[in-house]
């Protein structure tokens, strides 16, 4: 490799570049100083880029850019070696620089950067030419983002009065709504107003009136009580005078006996115009029909309650049997499980079987007595007892289901009683005419 320590009259070595680097250029130049390093070995570099000898170009690009920037400006040599390995790259830009005729189709920032590394004559115009153009560039791409920026902003600006105008018409809907409204609120609240004040009128007008009858009523009573007290003292006097006048029978004085006469026919004849005056009623309540008895033909409370039955006796259940034609239909296991849960399936139907029998002998009443055929695992080997039907559902079928087929089966009229819990059962056989009952009535009725 040969290397150049000094330039002649035509060199550009001697020129000097008056302003700092601009950006673009710089970029460049450390990019070619990235590119050509991994061509020098560790004793060509300079003492402070020797540790970044390892680096990748481009991490070296970026932790070393001002090192290796440094290094180019002051270290002629470092230069010159970077300029043999641009020149072993790009031949013909070199050529062009040298010869003083840049290619026109070449990136400005390019040959500015190649011009600042090898230092042609005329290097400094280069670089200073291509940093107006990248100023111009930036100036202009600058103006084009703000242009964009700009016509953005407009964009927004008409967007935000649209939408602002759009905001003002809801608005102004909103408060012509709310001002009607309002308006239809101060009618209802004067309508109100007027209705209190009617009201509280009224309400003074009874007040009055009131306190007129309270005034008539003491009026009323004071005259009762000043007639009373005149009574009295009319009462004394004519006990007095009869008084007198026995002592005057006693004495024999017939004088004082007509005079008695005449005061007592006096105090009659003033009892009956008073009587005549307080239009009092004759009377019509004797004092014997207040003492609390009872009369011939009429039942007392206890005789009442007596002749009621609880919902859950079982006299009701007799009374029902009791009528002509009767049917009793009853939900087997319902019953059994109620009763007796803890005993297994097959002494739960004997037991209630031998008991539904003697309550068929008792009141003559047919039985049936209906299992769910759904929890038997074989056939029933079973002798239904005396007086009792016993049937098992069908396979698919509950026994709720049979028991309301079996209840619409009976002719409309014929009671028919239904003994089960189930509330479904006891509903749909109600609305088909029969007497629901309760599993507990029937085992009381059977114990």
């Amino acid at each position: 490799m040969v290397e150049t320590t000094g330039g002649g009259p035509g060199d550009g070595t001697a020129e000097v570049l008056d302003r700092p680097l601009p950006d673009g250029v710089r970029r460049r130049v450390v990019q070619i100083v990235s590119d050509g390093f991994g061509g020098l070995t560790v004793a060509e570099l300079p003492a402070q880029l020797r540790q970044y000898a390892r680096f990748a170009p481009n991490r070296r690009a970026k932790f070393a850019g001002n090192a290796m920037a440094t290094a180019l400006e002051t270290d002629t040599l470092f230069r010159q070696r970077i300029g043999e390995k641009l020149r072993e790259a790009q031949p013909e830009l070199a050529g062009a620089l040298d010869a003083g005729s840049p290619p026109p189709a070449a990136d400005p920032l390019d040959v500015a950067a190649a011009a600042y590394v090898l230092r042609p004559a005329g290097w400094v115009k280069l670089v200073a030419a291509a940093g107006e153009e990248a100023q111009r560039a930036d100036a202009e791409r600058a103006d084009e983002e703000s242009r964009a920026e700009l016509e953005r902003l407009r964009e927004e600006l008409d967007r935000a009065r649209e939408q602002t105008r759009a905001e003002t018409e809801r608005l102004r809907a909103e408060l012509d709504a709310a001002r009607k409204e309002a308006e239809s609120l101060h009618r209802k609240l004067r309508a109100a107003h007027s209705d209190v004040k009617r009201g509280e009128a009224a309400l003074r007008k009874l007040h009055a009136e009131l306190e007129s009858v309270r005034a008539d009523r003491q009026a009323q009573v004071s005259a009762a009580e000043s007639e009373g007290r005149r009574l009295k003292a009319r009462l004394g006097e004519v006990e007095a005078a009869l008084e007198a006048s026995r002592r005057a029978a006693r004495e024999g004085r017939s004088v004082e006996d007509m005079r008695v006469r005449l005061l007592l026919d006096t105090v009659l004849d003033a009892a009956q115009g008073l009587r005549r005056e307080l239009a009092l009623p004759p009377v019509s309540v004797r004092p014997a029909e207040t003492v609390d008895a009872v009369e011939p033909g009429r039942m007392t409370p206890k005789d009442i309650a007596a002749r009621a039955l609880s919902e859950n006796d079982p006299a009701i259940l007799d009374q029902l049997l009791a009528l002509p034609q009767a049917h009793l239909v009853v939900d087997g296991y319902n019953v059994t499980k109620t009763g007796y849960p803890q005993m297994p399936l097959e002494k739960q139907r004997l037991r209630l079987l031998g008991q539904l029998s003697q309550l068929a002998a008792q009141t003559g009443a047919e039985v049936t007595c209906v299992f769910d055929g759904a929890e038997l695992a074989a056939p029933v080997l079973l002798a239904p007892p005396r007086g009792v039907r016993v049937l098992f559902s069908k396979p698919g079928v509950t026994a709720d289901e049979l028991i309301r087929q079996l209840v619409r089966a009976e002719p409309p009229g014929r009671p028919v009683i239904v003994a089960s819990t189930d509330r479904e059962v006891a509903d749909g056989v109600a609305k088909a005419g029969a007497r629901p009952v309760a599993s507990a009535m029937l085992l009381k009725r059977l114990s």
